[in-house]
């Protein structure tokens, strides 16, 4: 298992930036996988950006509605990964969560609020 606690959220205007942190309570690199999902009112959570953090070449994954504007990256040192989003929309208001997978467990943290608007 691991804990994750995610922070950075919070109210931007349309345009604006944001960056999410996660903070992990063991190494990243120990880790198979990190992901950043989001769950607006009324709908599914969604994948928005993964990458593999336990192999050492990383690949990365975003959904189609955030490619260009969104970055996943981390730092082992920290045992942290982030969430850079630029370009914000308004659609792109929800809880973001972070996630670690591995075998034996699909840990989640408890969520952050982005919400952007004017």
């Amino acid at each position: 298992q691991v804990q994750l606690v995610e922070s950075g959220g919070g109210l931007v205007q349309p345009g604006g930036s944001l960056r999410l942190s996660c903070v992990a309570s063991k190494s990243i690199s120990s880790i198979y996988s990190m992901a950043w999902y989001r769950q607006a009112p009324g709908k599914e959570r969604e994948l928005v950006a993964a990458l593999n953090s336990g192999s050492p070449t990383y690949y990365t994954y975003y959904a189609d509605s955030v490619t260009g504007r969104f970055t996943i990256s981390l730092n082992n040192a920290e045992n942290a990964v982030y969430l850079q989003m630029n370009s914000l929309k308004p659609e792109d208001t929800a809880v973001y969560y972070c996630n670690g997978r591995d075998v034996g467990y699909d840990s989640w943290g408890q969520g952050t609020q982005v919400t952007v608007s004017s």
